[in-house]
Parts: C-alpha cells; structure tokens; sequence
C-alpha cells in the first residue's frame, strides 16, 4: 500500500553521519509504553470486583498476555529482521491499541462472557503487541551497538520496567477518580427527589 510505504525497511536506512545515540531514546520510549502490562496488578481488585471472579483467574489476564509476549517474539523474529524496525513498530501500536478497545469492550460486557473478551483483547492481541514492541527496539539496538551490547539492551530493559512506575501512579489515580465519580452518581441519584403518586379523591 502506497500510504504506508513509509514503512518499509527501505525507507529505514539512516543517512550517513546519523547519531546512533538518537535511537536509545526511542528505544526506551517505547518499552516505558509497552511496560504498562507489569501495572495490571493495581486495578486488579477492581476487576475482581467488576467481573465477580476470582483472584486467580483475573490473574490470567497478565499471565496470557505474557505468554504472548514469549510467543510472538519467537515466531516474529525473522519477520522483525526482514521487514524492519518502523513496520514491526507500527504492526506493535496497532496491536497494544486494539488490545485496549477489545478488552475495553469486555470491561463493558461484564460477566464471564467480557472476561474471556479481555482475556481475548489485552491478553492475546495486547500480547502479541507486547512481544513485537519488546524484540525490536532490542534487536535495533544490537545492531547500532555492536561494540556495547549489554549497555545497548539495558536501555531498552530498562523502561519496561519503568513502565510500571509510571502506569501504576497513573492507573491508581484513574481509579481513584472513577470511584469518586461513581460515589457522586449515587449520591446525586439517592437525593433527587421523587415524585409520589396522587391520588384523585
């Protein structure tokens, strides 16, 4: 498709004189994104609440998209290595993302039904997002860092990790605020006044 040929690995090539020390930034841009999934344990309550369901099986939520993870990176690696770091990036966001809306929906569903749609949207699609978003700035990095390999994949690492420490903050305050907001729902709710039935004499 012509409207995405800016993706293609052709288009990838850096001129000469290009700083590699432009591309650990980016790198660890997108593992802080990505690392949002080591945060799912501070909403977790809320979706054992939400769903009625058990610790353990919210539990799968994380543990399927980690799988996932695993799963893709080793089945998509050639794919990485052939088509470039920008395609298998974008083919990564459009994943994470619709993993999102997908589960979203789920949340939305409610019951046993929406928990197999998220197990579904965030564990399964966001993970395949996640193994594509975590391999490819890695392997970028190799390559641009031949001489410092470990220094080059300890950047990238190092925001998955990071992730959590700025999702968690994030995701808590969410739910703080969701919770206040449905408090003033019901608050509101339980103080208009309703309108009694009269009766004709």
């Amino acid at each position: 498709m012509a409207a995405l040929s800016f993706l293609d690995r052709a288009h990838t090539v850096a001129p000469p004189g290009y700083s590699r020390w432009l591309i650990p930034p980016a790198a660890l841009a997108i593992h802080l994104c990505i690392g949002q999934a080591y945060a799912t344990s501070v909403y977790k309550a809320q979706l054992e609440h939400h769903f009625g369901a058990s610790h353990t099986r919210i539990g799968f939520i994380f543990s399927i998209a980690i799988v996932m993870l695993g799963i893709s990176a080793a089945l998509f690696g050639t794919w990485v290595d052939r088509n470039g770091p920008r395609k298998t990036m974008f083919v990564a966001a459009c994943c994470w993302a619709a993993g999102f809306v997908v589960a979203a929906g789920g949340i939305a569903i409610g019951g046993s039904l929406g928990l197999w749609v998220v197990y579904l949207g965030y564990g399964v699609i966001g993970g395949i997002g996640l193994g594509l978003g975590y391999i490819s700035p890695v392997s970028t990095l190799i390559k641009w860092f031949p001489d410092r390999p470990g220094l080059a994949t300890g950047m990238a690492i190092m925001g998955f990790g990071g992730g959590a420490m700025i999702a968690s903050p994030l995701s808590t305050k969410s739910a703080g605020d969701l919770r206040r907001h449905r408090r003033r729902q019901g608050d509101e709710g339980s103080s208009s006044p309703s309108a009694s039935p009269t009766s004709a004499s």
